[in-house]
């Protein structure tokens, strides 16, 4: 996939994997608009991905929005292809983690964490895939986490919300496939963010012993396996040998079943029984 003057749009833009990635894309031609809370934090992060253009021509755009408030991302979603055109890439890495033990978390963290994390993709990706299906092209990147493929203790409000995004892009995959959209779903395992340096003030020890056996990545080296996995087309993108390991032996069977279901769909639709 040639990223040369394609529009990219990334949910969580200011800072962490979604900030390595806008400056990794922004390196090889793209077009950005990044979508964050911050306005500080998303002009500080303008200068860097601008720096890394290759071109002075390529376009860098942010824009304020809470993605846990629908009408703000369909208008910063709106915002952004008024600005540059319709996006060829959408990539949601905003998201939340608050662990600690579920007796003593308040209710208003798992709602808040679910807000984000998981409506805060949809909302966004409803807002781009009508266009991507008049144009009959276009790729979504949806990150999940490591503790989207296995429950992890300590994380209660936040494993939940990552399993709901796998839901959502395993379901959603063959339905716009016909269309010519792409979706992947990435894996990342602990990523030295700002996201992380918060998690680890509230995470439980018992939580921290689990974590501290995996190794730490850093935000560029996700960011190159998820262009790589964009560039492949792959459906899941796990980037480590332990989170490719414990992606295909949590679901071996999944790309049998894929290919089953997309047979079951593509003879429906020849057969003219649906809206297609």
């Amino acid at each position: 996939m040639d990223f040369k003057q394609q529009h990219v749009i990334i949910t969580g833009g200011s800072s962490g994997i979604g900030k390595a990635t806008a400056q990794l894309l922004a390196s090889k031609g793209a077009h950005i608009s990044i979508i964050g809370r911050t306005q500080a934090k998303l002009e500080a992060a303008k200068t860097e991905i601008e720096a890394a253009r290759s071109h002075l021509n390529q376009r860098v755009v942010t824009i304020s929005a809470n993605v846990a408030d629908r009408v703000q991302v369909e208008q910063a979603i709106n915002t952004a292809m008024n600005q540059i055109g319709p996006p060829d890439l959408l990539i949601t890495s905003a998201g939340i983690a608050h662990p600690g033990y579920f007796q003593e978390l308040p209710i208003e963290v798992f709602e808040r964490t679910m807000a984000i994390n998981y409506f805060g993709s949809l909302y966004a990706l409803k807002s781009v895939l009508p266009v991507m299906e008049q144009r009959r092209q276009g790729h979504v990147v949806l990150i999940s986490s490591g503790s989207g493929l296995i429950g992890i203790y300590g994380y209660t409000p936040y494993s939940p919300s990552k399993f709901a995004l796998r839901g959502l892009a395993e379901s959603l995959r063959g339905e716009v496939k016909l269309s010519g959209i792409h979706i992947s779903i990435v894996y990342p395992p602990d990523t030295d963010t700002p996201q992380l340096e918060e998690e680890n003030k509230t995470k439980p020890i018992e939580t921290k012993m689990i974590t501290n056996t995996a190794k730490t990545w850093s935000a560029e080296d996700v960011a190159r396996e998820i262009i790589w996995g964009i560039r492949r087309k792959s459906f899941a993108i796990t980037p480590g040998a332990k989170m490719m390991l414990l992606g295909w032996l949590h679901s071996p069977l999944a790309s049998g079943i894929n290919w089953y279901f997309d047979q079951i769909v593509a003879k429906t639709r020849c057969q003219g029984a649906t809206r297609w």
